[in-house]
């Protein structure tokens, strides 16, 4: 008798060759949750903890060959985006989703990084939201990424609260809108949004500068949702999982950028 094949989690988004963000820490957070992770690579970065020093695009018919051959093999019950860079591979990969429908669809919106720098084409944001966002089960942007989608600035927290309301309209089925740039030295607090309405979590502000955040909070809810857990939960778990990560992260290169510590967060088995 042929025994069931374990569950696996895609990650399509870009490679941080530094091994900090991206495809590198999707993986770990997959192999630190205990699911087989698998990887379609829509860009290629040269970077280390002080910078990016070259970007590298792969052929969109490539990018459609890794989709094709990981869904072709394994049972993948989560997929997680990451930075696709322009619209063409946004055209790709949202045709390959439509195609293969996959149970849940994790859509962190890659256009600022934390640092502050634009990383999507201005001509790729439309087709973010008009072909990306409605096959999402949940978005996961910062509030810069936030601004961007809604065409408007998030001051405070009362705008947060509209924010996240009015993401959902974009058409993903749930939000989880992250507050870490709001300013102020109190506790980060984060919104989960769907039709029940919206729910907050809050952790202590940790005074350093991370690498790998977001990339790790929507792997880390995929990871969650293909173990079976419901969005909500698997969404606030994910925060708790970031959180203990940056609180025990470590600085592997010469910049001061942190790296998250994705094995000493793992949850317990």
């Amino acid at each position: 008798m042929t025994e069931p094949r374990p569950f696996s989690a895609l990650t399509i988004a870009g490679s941080d060759s530094g091994g900090g963000a991206g495809i590198q820490a999707d993986l770990k957070t997959f192999a630190a949750h205990r699911i087989h992770g698998l990887s379609a690579i829509a860009a290629l970065t040269a970077q280390h903890t002080r910078g990016v020093t070259a970007v590298n695009v792969p052929p969109l018919d490539f990018l459609r060959s890794q989709l094709d051959a990981c869904f072709d093999d394994f049972d993948i019950a989560a997929v997680k985006l990451g930075m696709l860079a322009n619209a063409g591979a946004i055209g790709v990969v949202a045709d390959a989703l439509a195609e293969f429908q996959p149970r849940t669809v994790v859509v962190d919106p890659v256009m600022v990084a934390t640092s502050g720098a634009k990383l999507l084409e201005d001509s790729a944001l439309h087709a973010l939201r008009t072909r990306l966002l409605p096959l999402a089960d949940v978005v996961t942007p910062n509030l810069p990424e936030a601004e961007l989608l809604l065409g408007r600035a998030i001051p405070d927290p009362a705008a947060m609260r509209e924010a996240a309301t009015d993401l959902l309209r974009l058409g993903a089925r749930a939000v989880f809108l992250k507050g870490g740039h709001l300013p102020g030295d109190g506790d980060v607090v984060d919104l989960y949004a769907d039709v029940q309405g919206i729910t907050a979590t809050a952790h202590p502000r940790l005074v350093l500068e991370a690498h790998g955040t977001g990339c790790t909070l929507a792997s880390a809810i995929a990871a969650r949702r293909a173990q079976g857990m419901a969005m909500k939960d698997a969404c606030l778990a994910a925060s708790d999982y970031v959180h203990a990560a940056l609180r025990s992260g470590y600085r592997p290169g010469r910049g001061d950028v942190v790296v998250l510590d994705h094995f000493g967060a793992a949850p317990p088995p």
